[in-house]
């Protein structure tokens, strides 16, 4: 089955008319995108777009044998002229089936909000499912048939969705995910690949062709990550970002709760808002046993909670204890923590913080906690096949 992108787009393209945000000024020459809209073997067009007959010239393709134009949501922009010689546009009821005279069945998928999803079938089996900006599938099976061969969807605006879709099977290790309905609310560039090879997805410029049911090398997406960074730097929310497609997370937080802290229990209520909801929390500095075991994947924040605990647990604060063999169970400590990451076969993203580029703290304790947690951090990292390091809102990858 042949897939021709004539748009990636949001529907109001990219950049957006009249926007001067950095996303849009960014967007010019070949990072240009048209509203999304998709032609399939030259017979079905998903989505009528403002200059689709042109984008599909450009392609070297023509909308002349397209049999079926089919809508997944309302367009809201100016009237879109209809090419001469399609047939009307239109939608299919949730759940109707349509076979085309091409020979390909169209299944309309119902989705959680206003639009409608489509799955392709093409007459040699292979499956496409295209969905509409914004949307998530509200009406697949809990338990798939089996993958997708292509899923087309907003993973930027919906990375849920694509959560969804890998908890019910219909996206597997082997299903390529193209990221389409592009905004200028996601990065663009190296950055947005860079996300997307996270969530095991990839983005193709405007007019690209596809081949659904070819073999594609998936983005793999890192066992094992740690991110670190100042205070307030986004730390955190880079870590979330990543998992954020994941069906099944266990979120670690080793602060724990602190009773008579509002400012303590303001961030933990920040941090819990921005977490999906099919999220578990577990709050432990108990690590070794998480890394030791099966499971779903784990997002630890933060190594330098867990750091303070340890200290507290060998006594480390106190310069006699800590000359008397504190320092020693403290690294024994860290020693099997970073040997539990590296046998570990789950899933792991861990945060942490740089604490050792600002003032020289003023006690023996502060330097070292400052040291220990360096050392720490450079051991961990060492362990990971990705490391980034966030500066300003800004991951800069280190490794990977």
């Amino acid at each position: 089955m042949e897939l021709t992108l004539l748009g990636t787009g949001a529907p109001l393209g990219l950049p957006r008319p009249d926007c001067s945000c950095a996303v849009c000024a960014l967007s010019r020459g070949p990072r240009v995108r048209a509203a999304t809209a998709l032609l399939v073997d030259g017979a079905l067009l998903l989505d009528l777009t403002p200059g689709a007959a042109l984008a599909a010239a450009r392609s070297g393709h023509s909308l002349v044998g397209v049999r079926q134009v089919l809508l997944t949501h309302p367009h809201d922009g100016p009237a879109v002229e209809v090419p001469a010689g399609l047939p009307t546009a239109g939608r299919v009821p949730d759940g109707r089936e349509l076979t085309l005279i091409s020979g390909h069945r169209v299944r309309a998928v119902p989705m959680d909000s206003p639009g409608t999803g489509y799955e392709v079938t093409s007459a040699e089996g292979e499956t496409l499912l295209y969905l509409p900006p914004g949307g998530s599938p509200a009406g697949l099976p809990d338990d798939h048939r089996r993958p997708y061969d292509m899923v087309v969807a907003d993973v930027t605006g919906r990375p849920d969705a694509l959560a969804r879709l890998r908890a019910t099977g219909a996206v597997g290790p082997a299903t390529d995910v193209v990221a389409v309905h592009l905004d200028h609310d996601a990065p663009t560039g190296a950055e947005l690949d860079r996300r997307l090879a996270a969530a095991g997805a990839r983005a193709v410029p405007d007019g690209t062709t596809l081949y659904v049911g070819e073999y594609h090398e998936v983005p793999d997406v890192p066992r094992r990550t740690l991110v670190t960074g100042g205070a307030r730097s986004g730390k955190s929310v880079e870590a979330e970002r990543r998992l954020e497609t994941f069906p099944d997370v266990l979120y670690v937080a080793t602060g724990g709760s602190r009773d008579g802290d509002p400012e303590w229990a303001e961030r933990v209520g920040l941090h819990r808002e921005r977490r999906p909801g099919s999220w578990r929390t577990a709050e432990t500095c108990d690590l070794v046993p998480l890394l030791d075991g099966d499971g779903p994947a784990l997002l630890v924040d933060c190594l330098s909670l867990w750091l303070t605990d340890a200290m507290d647990r060998v006594g480390a604060w106190d310069d006699e204890r800590w000359a008397d063999g504190g320092q020693a169970a403290l690294r024994e400590r860290t020693a099997e923590l970073v040997a539990a990451v590296r046998a570990t076969g789950r899933t792991v993203v861990a945060v942490t913080n740089e604490v050792g580029s600002g003032v020289v703290p003023a006690t023996a304790a502060g330097r070292r906690f400052r040291d220990e947690l360096g050392r720490l951090n450079a051991a961990f990292a060492d362990e990971c096949e990705e490391v980034l390091l966030v500066v300003a809102g800004q991951a800069l990858v280190l490794r990977g």
